[in-house]
């Protein structure tokens, strides 16, 4: 028997298998060999659960994310802040999912 990958929901709080949940992610930094900052990685949906970065997950439901936003979880697991455009913008693609 294989086992399942559990995660648990940001907004809940609840653990539920991997592909039950949206993951949000940070992408990492990139910089430059002078070390200088080429891209500052930002937040966004990973729909797929494919993309590289420090990750959170969420529900699929407009409500656990709304919790998780209101009580800056994503901020606290992915250790930046984020803007409240890039939460619109994640709520958006959210829906249309």
């Amino acid at each position: 028997m294989k086992k399942v990958p559990l995660r648990k929901c940001t907004g809940c709080g609840e653990m539920k298998p991997k592909r039950e949940l949206i993951r949000v992610v940070k992408a990492p930094e990139r910089r430059a060999g002078d070390g200088s900052l080429i891209d500052a990685g930002g937040v966004s949906l990973d729909l797929t659960g494919k993309k590289s970065g420090r990750g959170a997950y969420v529900c699929r439901s407009a409500e656990c994310f709304s919790l998780a936003r209101k009580a800056r979880r994503f901020e606290r697991s992915l250790s930046c802040q984020i803007p409240d455009e890039v939460y619109d913008e994640m709520e958006k693609e959210l829906s249309e999912s």
